[in-house]
This record gives C-alpha cells, structure tokens and sequence, in this order.
C-alpha cells in the first residue's frame, strides 16, 4: 500500500496539469513587488519635447504672469479643444483662469504656482498645453482626450509670481490658507475643486535645491507625495490611488534621476491645499521640483515634469495605476537635511580695527541655482557643515566691502544675515584681491584661479 500511495502522489501533477501550470503562473510576492518599467513611449515623447513640444519664452523661470500667459494663452484655443474662463481675480486685481481640456468622465485638477517663486510646473504646464492641442493624433493625446476631463489654474498666486516671492501681494501663504480661505487665490482653488469635483489632484510645487534625498549626499532633483488626508496618516483606497499614480510617476523619473528622487514628510497639516484636498476625498499627489546642479534655469527639471505628468495621467487614463506596489513609494528616502549654499572654509577674516581670525563662512543665495542675492548665514567653525558648493581660502584673507549705496559713516558690521560683500585676497588690505562675492557670484568666475 506505501508503493501504491508513492506512485500515485508522483502522477499527480501529470494527471492534474492545470493545477501545476498554475501554481507557476502565480507571481512571486518579489516580481509583484518590482519596480515596474518605464512606459514604451518614454524614449519617443523624450525625443518629441525636444523638436515639438517645449515651449520657446519660457528660458527665465522668473517670468511675470502677463508674460506666461501671453506665451500659453494661444496654446489653450477652442480650436485645440479648449476652454478658458476667469474664476477670480488676485489681491491686486490679476486674473485666475480655469483652462481645462478633454472629453472623458476622470476629472483631473492641476494647480501650479501657489508660491510665486515656484514656476518649474508653469513652464512644464504650458508644455502640455502645446502638446494636447499641436499633436492631436498622437496616441497619448488621443487616450487623455477620451478617458479623462483635465483641469487647470496655473499660475494660482500672480501677485507673487510678478515679484517672484513665496507669498502673496498680502503677504500670505496660500498654500496655508487652504482652511481660513481669506485670500481670494485660495478662494478660487477651493471652489473650483468644489465645482469640477475631480478624483485625481497635481499639487505642483519647487522645494528648496539644498535637500539632500534621505540620508545621502544626493541632491533631490523630485520629491513624490500622497498626502495624508488625517492625523492617523491612515490610507484608505483614496491615498491608495494617489500611491500608486505616484509610483507611476517614479517609472518615468528612474531612467533620469534614480538616487535623487524623494518623498515629502506626510505629516498632517489642516492648513495646506494637498492635506485637505486629499482629505475631500481626491487622490492628491504633490511634486516638489528641487534642484540639478548646473540646471541653472530649471529646464532640465521642467522637462521631468512634463514627462512625469503625462506618465501620471496615461496611468490614470488606462488605469495603468492600479495594483502597482506601494512598497516602490515607501521605500523612497524623505527628503534629508538641507545642505547650504556655498562654504568659505580657512579663510582670515580682516575686518578694520579687530583682530584677525580664521574662520569659515556659509553664504545662502535667494537664486541658489544662479547664486544671486548671497546672504552671509553663519561664521565660525563651520569644517563639520557640508555644502553644496566648496571654496578653500587657505592662505587669503577676507575682506569684507560694503554694498552699493550704504551710506557714508553706516558701515554695518559683518555678520550673518547681512548682504554677502568680500574679497578673497592675498593680503588684509584687499588690494591683492583673487576673487569677489558682490551678492552675486559672478559666473565667468564663480571660483578662485
């Protein structure tokens, strides 16, 4: 009877072939967790931005909201399927414009530029527009057209963009103004969520370009985020949703800026737009444009965004999203420490009057990427702080120099938070003088020979 037993148990599989073919069919619980591949057309709609799709006039990132919409107002025509209306006007009287394009039943909000200074999506925005309404039998477009309504406020803070500041003409946040809503830009965000009721939400921001990607020295070129719609952070099929698009969006990124894409801390805030737009029951997802070094006006970063949207709304189209491995999201680094501007290290400083000291300098700019508008942070012991940039001073002296225009007799002491005005010179007198920060480095030579 044990032989009998054995033989059977060894013809099983042979007589029950369906039962081994799927058993080997069945995923392993690592392939299901792959990092899935770039998306077929990536290589092809790389090559395509470049020839017929990005848009000229947009090569300063600080441009006025006149300007943006002279350049991507007649890319959003009827005749390209689209339709303009004003939704509001900003504290200074600016219009608020709701663009939007499609004929499919998911409705998409896109809003960029709530912080005047933060234009990267704004460029890639007009990109898409030129894209959606010059390349109407493309694929992509043809796919976005029939399953998805998009919605668009660009620009949503003007005052701020036309000054370029984080804030707007009233000196507000609005991007913490998303619960008191007393500002008319936030007015006009929540309504017209409110209005258009989408499923899917593009919170489009610029961070600042020091955070380095987790613990690593790694700039992050792109942090992802899935906001949290509570302060448990819980994730319902909502967050899910907006996961899974957000690993959709890593896909595309991958083959560009692997090692230097993050996540954005997804602690709670109940005054944020992300936070409560999340929380209305839209899957939200933030993108936070950092920094590449040596991408000095954001193009290259522009580009990224671009290919990124449209990989999130392709998924969101076909409904590509869905089932892909939260595991690829959470295991992105957050967002680490801020790394300075620039580092002075061993140099003298000689200041009229007082003793010479050797000390070290870290200098922030309010163009980083440019390094304009050079703030003095720190002095001191500085050799344990790293920086994005490095000069050695060994052997020169600093010499510090008063902007243009201080006043006769008003010589400010040198000290963080003041302009950043210094030679580096060979002697204590700056007369031997080797290089110059005038507030701006200045780009034919931005180091010491």
């Amino acid at each position: 009877m044990p032989r009998v037993l054995a033989l059977a148990l060894l013809l099983l599989p042979l007589l029950s072939p369906d039962v081994s073919t799927a058993r080997e069919a069945e995923p392993s619980p690592m392939a299901a967790n792959a990092m899935p591949p770039p998306p077929a057309w990536l290589g092809a709609l790389d090559t395509l931005y470049d020839k017929q799709v990005r848009v000229t006039e947009l090569e300063d990132r600080a441009f006025s909201p006149e300007h943006w919409w002279d350049v991507a107002g007649p890319l959003a025509t009827p005749a390209r399927g689209f339709h303009t209306e004003d939704v509001g006007r900003s504290a200074e009287g600016r219009p608020l414009r709701h663009v939007s394009w499609g004929e499919g039943d998911t409705r998409v909000l896109l809003w960029s530029q709530m912080h005047g200074d933060e234009s990267t999506a704004s460029m890639a925005l007009a990109d898409l527009f030129r894209f959606l309404g010059e390349h109407p039998q493309h694929p992509l477009v043809q796919r976005l057209r029939k399953n998805t309504a998009l919605h668009f406020l660009p620009v949503m803070n003007p005052d701020g963009a036309a000054r370029f500041q984080r804030r707007n003409a009233q000196g507000i946040d609005v991007n913490r103004d998303a619960r008191a809503l007393v500002t008319s830009e936030a007015r006009a965000l929540h309504d017209l969520r409110e209005r258009v009721k989408p499923a899917f939400g593009f919170n489009l921001h610029d961070q600042n370009v020091g955070y380095r990607a987790g613990d690593s020295d790694r700039g992050t070129a792109i942090a992802l985020l899935a906001p949290a719609f509570n302060e448990a952070r819980d994730v319902d099929a909502s967050r899910t949703r907006a996961i899974e698009v957000a690993v959709a969006i890593r896909a595309v990124l991958e083959p560009y800026i692997a090692g230097h894409i993050a996540k954005w801390d997804d602690t709670f805030n109940p005054r944020a737009f992300g936070d409560l737009t999340a929380q209305a029951g839209v899957s939200t997802v933030l993108i936070e444009s950092g920094g590449i070094e040596g991408d000095l006006q954001k193009q290259r970063l522009r580009k990224l965004n671009f290919l990124a949207l449209i990989g999130a709304l392709d998924a969101i189209a076909t409904g590509a999203h869905a089932g892909l491995p939260r595991a690829r999201y959470e295991e992105l680094p957050e967002n680490g420490k801020v790394w300075p501007d620039l580092r002075i290290s061993g140099g003298t400083l000689a200041l009229p009057g007082q003793p010479q000291a050797k000390v070290d300098l870290l200098v922030e700019f309010e163009r980083p990427l440019l390094e304009r508008g050079g703030v003095i942070a720190d002095i001191g012991d500085l050799g344990d702080v790293r920086a994005r940039r490095s000069i050695d001073a060994s052997g020169l002296y600093i010499v510090p120099f008063d902007p243009p225009g201080t006043p006769a007799g008003n010589r400010k002491t040198f000290a963080p938070d003041l302009p950043a005005y210094f030679h580096l010179s060979r002697d204590p007198q700056g007369h031997d003088v080797v290089w110059t920060l005038a507030g701006d480095v200045d780009p034919a030579k931005p180091t010491p020979p």
